[in-house]
């Protein structure tokens, strides 16, 4: 099994920054894609940035020139720059899985709070 856990989520003023973290334990061999979804109240989960194997990232449209991902073998990062209000949600670390090596398909973190506000 591969466990996630998330952190350095809070509070931030509008503009600012913060850099979310997501440690990668358990079977790691079995981890492809990392990446970060987020979640406000009332709408889906999107996928925020993604990251594959060989390093390249790919970002939603509304982060783009503001966030970037980055990872090792074993976490997974997101600087986040220039935050808005819109950005505020419940940031989830997401891993893809091998079934070669897993039983499950993927692994998902307990989410971190993000909020932007005045």
């Amino acid at each position: 099994q591969v466990q996630l856990v998330e952190s350095g989520g809070g509070l931030v003023q509008p503009g600012g920054s913060l850099r979310l973290s997501c440690a990668a334990s358990g079977n790691i061999r079995s981890i492809v894609d990392m990446g970060w979804y987020r979640q406000a109240p009332g709408k889906e989960r999107e996928l925020v940035a993604e990251i594959s194997p060989g390093g390249s990232a790919h970002y939603a449209d509304s982060v783009k020139g503001r966030f970037t991902i980055a990872r090792d073998s074993a976490a997974v990062y997101l600087q986040m720059n220039s935050l808005k209000p819109e950005d505020t949600a419940v940031y989830y670390c997401y891993a893809d899985l091998d079934l070669r090596y897993s039983e499950n398909e993927d692994s998902w973190g307990q989410g971190t709070q993000v909020t932007v506000s005045s």
